[in-house]
Order: structure tokens, then C-alpha cells, then sequence
């Protein structure tokens, strides 16, 4: 029997660590991902008061495609910087979520920078 490591443990044992060093504030917030197999999901954090101040996913009726690859992150990240620059708001950290920089991570990113925010 071969014994294969979780992955998505580890995943999260990196986004721990992580946590552990980056914060977000009302002015300066946490851009955070999530990636499941369907969707991408990201969301800017204000860690102090602990409150999400603007979210976008491919889950939303705006996007009608396939959420799982990478136009549809791009898409999602100029939609979180359209979302942002409502609020006022343009500088954030990026929190990749302990998954590589890679792909759908990488163009949401991309995709969050065309839209005007940065990071």
C-alpha cells in the first residue's frame, strides 16, 4: 500500500504559516483565494475589525462560464479590483492561500492588477 501525503493539508499548514506574518487592515486589505476544482473565489479582508469588505467569485451569475480555469480567474480578479475601486480602495496584500503561485492563482492576480489594484 503506498502512503500519499494530503496535499491540501499541507496546503493549509502553508497558509498558516503564512497567516501567521500577513494582516490586513481597513486601508491596506488582505486579498485572499481560494481554489476548489469548479471555482475560484477571492475576497479582500479587513483582519482587524475581521470582516470581508469586498468579495467576487465564478460562482456569481455575472460570470456564466466555466469556472475552473484561467480566464474565468482573470476575470474574477478585474471584477474584485472593479468591486475594490467602489470602496475606495487600491492598495492590498496579496494571500495566495498556501497554494502556488501558478496559474489560476497567478492570472486572478493578474488579472486583480489590470483592474487597478496594488500589490
Amino acid at each position: 500500500m503506498v502512503n500519499r501525503p494530503d496535499s491540501n493539508k499541507a496546503r493549509q499548514q502553508r497558509h498558516k504559516k503564512v497567516r501567521g506574518k500577513v494582516t490586513g487592515t481597513a486601508e491596506c486589505p488582505r486579498l485572499n483565494v481560494y481554489r476548489s476544482l469548479q471555482n475560484i473565489y477571492a475576497q479582500l479582508i479587513d483582519d482587524v475589525k475581521g470582516e470581508t469588505l469586498v468579495s467576487a467569485s465564478t460562482v456569481e451569475s455575472v460570470l456564466e462560464e466555466y469556472g475552473g480555469n484561467k480566464t474565468a480567474a482573470r476575470k474574477v480578479g478585474k471584477l474584485l479590483a472593479k468591486r475594490a475601486a467602489e470602496k475606495d480602495i487600491t492598495k492590498v496584500v496579496f494571500d495566495r492561500g498556501g497554494y502556488i503561485y501558478h496559474g489560476r492563482v497567478q492570472e486572478l492576480a493578474e488579472g486583480a492588477r489590470e483592474g487597478g489594484l496594488k500589490f
